[in-house]
């Protein structure tokens, strides 16, 4: 979301904007909670709320809401029912609200919220749903899920994931790409300077040409961490383990066959830490090449993150 608010902030510089958001929704429909697309006065669009015929509504109503700066809701019915006009088949309805953003106001609120995206802070973006009443920003304790209350829209705003790469080979490379549109922030570590540069990792935020012992106070108060090893050996992967298993990370994976992962493990004695290493890294997909592998290690990393199955959603049909 920080790249999207950054998006935002530039096109208010331009001029007004309409901010579409994703508040309520019923059974299948192609976009979560909070999703958003913002349309500007020239009639370019930024991100998404689901596409299709959906999408279309939305933004035929946001040049309603340019024109007049009344806002709107907006109901998507993509439940395919006879009696309603067709706007999709995924089988639930969507809520979206259409808020028109413009001025030194609104330019100032985004960059506060960008301000505690780059901080590491958390806060929430409280948006009422009245015609005179304006979003503003709060850092009450909140869930962690977008919600309804109170005829308010509450979302908060956490910091993003961080992505911390160990190794700069190459599937780091493809897989820092990868991350970055995932969501991800993304950090990489190598002791080798020639491997781990800015010009090898421009998606990187950080990059770190130092020995892994030198990266633990770097490192170890980032919130919503991820790591992965993708080192060039297990010497290195014995080495860094017993570092990174000290650190609160949602997830650490490393790459490998089966034999080098036994083989690391024997190295280590502190068996139990060991314990939530996904090793061998990545969902089974038969990657082969490095970018396959970068795949297959970014689909485990949102399986985890987002608490998917990992099974083939052919094979969850009825």
């Amino acid at each position: 979301m920080l790249d999207f608010y950054q998006q935002l902030a530039i096109s208010l510089k331009q001029g007004a904007v309409v901010l579409a958001t994703v508040i309520s929704t019923i059974g299948s429909v192609p976009r979560e909670v909070g999703a958003k697309m913002l349309i500007t006065a020239d009639g370019k669009t930024y991100g998404t709320i689901g596409g299709g015929a959906g999408e279309a509504k939305v933004y035929q109503t946001a040049l309603q809401v340019l024109a007049t700066g009344v806002k709107q809701f907006v109901e998507i019915d993509l439940s395919g029912a006879p009696h309603r006009q067709i706007q999709g088949v995924c089988g639930g309805t969507m809520q979206i609200w259409l808020e028109l953003w413009s001025g030194d106001s609104s330019l100032n609120l985004v960059n506060q919220i960008i301000a505690n995206f780059t901080s590491g802070k958390s806060a929430a973006i409280i948006t009422p749903l009245y015609i005179d009443s304006q979003p503003y920003l709060t850092t009450a304790d909140i869930p962690d899920l977008p919600q309804l209350a109170n005829h308010s829209f509450i979302e908060p705003l956490l910091p993003p994931p961080t992505l911390l790469i160990i190794g700069c080979g190459h599937i780091a490379v493809p897989l820092a790409k990868i991350a970055k549109i995932a969501g991800f922030n993304i950090i990489v570590q190598d002791d080798r300077p020639d491997f781990a540069t800015p010009d090898r990792f421009p998606d990187a935020a950080l990059v770190l040409a130092q020995p892994i012992q030198e990266i633990q106070e770097i490192i170890q108060h980032i919130p919503n961490l991820y790591i992965t090893l993708v080192t060039r050996g297990y010497l290195q992967d014995i080495a860094a383990l017993p570092i990174l298993s000290q650190m609160n990370a949602k997830y650490i994976g490393m790459v490998g066959s089966r034999k080098r992962v036994r083989t690391v493990y024997k190295s280590l004695d502190n068996q139990s830490k060991l314990a939530k290493i996904y090793a061998p890294i990545g969902l089974d997909i038969g990657a082969l090449t490095p970018e396959e592998i970068a795949v297959s290690i970014c689909a485990e990393l949102i399986k985890v993150r987002r608490g998917g199955t990992g099974v083939s959603l052919s094979e969850q049909m009825d």
